[in-house]
This record gives C-alpha cells, sequence and structure tokens, in this order.
C-alpha cells in the first residue's frame, strides 16, 4: 500500500514543480530523503529519562530509536565522553512518508495557539529543521505516562537545490507554514 502523501506527491506536487521551474529531468524535481527525529535528554539528573525518551520516540516513529552518546567530555555540563544524551530515529522510505502525514495533518494542528511553522528555518542547502517543545501533541503518546515534558527536533532532508526549492516542495506536501 502507497502512503498517501507519497500518492500526492507523485500525482500534483511533482508535475506542479516541474511545470513552475522548468525542469527538463524528472530526477531535478526535488523529493523528500528522510526525516530525522532527536530528542536529547539530561541523564544526570534522571536515570530512567532516557528509557522513557526511546519509549517515546519508538512510539511516534514506529522505529527503534538509536542512543546518540557525547562526542567530547564538557566538564562544565558534568559530561564525559561516551555517556548517553539522547535518542534518533532516521525514516526513510514508507515511514518517512506517514510520519509526516501524521506530523502535518495530526500533531502539528494540536499545538496550543498554532499559527504555522516558521519559513526560515531553512539551512540553505533545501533541508527544513524543526522543533517542538513536546512529545505529547502525538497521539501515539499517553500524556497520562509522560512523567518530564521532552521537546524534538524534526529534520527534513530534501534533494532540492535551493531553499526556495525546498519551500515550495514542502508547501506543496501541506506544510503550514506562518505567513
Amino acid at each position: 500500500m502507497i502512503p498517501t502523501l507519497k500518492e500526492k506527491y507523485q500525482k500534483t506536487v511533482a508535475p506542479a514543480l516541474r511545470d513552475a521551474h522548468g525542469y527538463k529531468n524528472p530526477m531535478q524535481i526535488p523529493r523528500l530523503t528522510k526525516v530525522i527525529i532527536n530528542m536529547s535528554v539530561n541523564t544526570k539528573v534522571d536515570k530512567d529519562a532516557l528509557k522513557a525518551v526511546t519509549d517515546d520516540l519508538g512510539r511516534i516513529s514506529g522505529q527503534r530509536p538509536v542512543t546518540t552518546k557525547a562526542r567530547l567530555s564538557i566538564s562544565n555540563f558534568g559530561l564525559r565522553e561516551g555517556m548517553p544524551i539522547g535518542a534518533k530515529v532516521t525514516l526513510r522510505g514508507a515511514r518517512m512518508y506517514e510520519f509526516l502525514d501524521r506530523l502535518i495533518n495530526v500533531a502539528l494542528p494540536r499545538i496550543r495557539d498554532f499559527r504555522g511553522v516558521s519559513a526560515k528555518a531553512f539551512d540553505g542547502r533545501g533541508n527544513y529543521t524543526l522543533g517542538l517543545r513536546e512529545q505529547t501533541i502525538f497521539p501515539e503518546v499517553n500524556p497520562d505516562n509522560v512523567k518530564k515534558v521532552q521537546g524534538m527536533d524534526i529534520t527534513i532532508v530534501t534533494t532540492a537545490e535551493t531553499d526556495a526549492e525546498a519551500r515550495d516542495l514542502l508547501k506543496q506536501l501541506g506544510m503550514p507554514f506562518a505567513s
């Protein structure tokens, strides 16, 4: 079964981008490559926080997260090299499209006083990073079981050459940018 967002991309978004930007080769049309979800946690204060974060991230993404470890020792933060500091998931293919569909249509509208995501969070190479303040906006996470509200970073990697092309791609897919 093809995810609905992928079907939308193939049937309406790709032809619209080809016509708008005048691409001659179908491989020039910007497309989504991967989505990376990252959550960091202070394991020095709470030992069980890392397990809670990995459980929530696994429920949200539908994939088992990888534990990230500190690369450097920073004494001011009480951080040692090799200490677990968070978890991340890289989504590709059907899971990526299903996650983005849930993010755009279910999770983002559940944010209180939501007026759209920032249109300035592009990195100059066509990738978009979105920061969320809490994981409870996803319906997979039960707010009653959450001990500490945790934020996350979501990076959407595209094949677009410029930020304008990537913004156009995400806007066509339904990303609610603030005006």
